[in-house]
């Protein structure tokens, strides 16, 4: 369900605004996209696990915030992040 340290700094490297950059609202939302993806797939084979699924509906609040935060700040960034991730909104 957890993503590999190698995936987080893939993405950590593809979405930094610079060098260095861990704590950018891009890095922060693909990270979150990433564990929502493998926690979606997860809950397709264990319907039951009701943990999880809550853990999955937090991931995805704190997602919409941090999107809502960077709509906020720069239009621009926003509409390519949603973009870059391919997000409905």
């Amino acid at each position: 369900m957890s993503i590999t340290p190698e995936r987080k700094q893939a993405l950590v490297k593809e979405y930094a605004t610079k060098k260095g950059d861990t704590g950018s609202p891009e890095v922060q939302v693909a990270v979150l996209s990433e564990r929502i993806k493998n926690l979606t797939e997860h809950l397709k084979g264990h319907n039951k696990d009701n943990h999880s699924r809550r853990g999955l509906l937090v991931m995805v609040g704190q997602r919409r915030r941090l999107l809502d935060y960077l709509k906020g700040i720069s239009g621009e960034r926003y509409d390519s992040l949603i973009n870059r991730l391919g997000l409905r909104r």
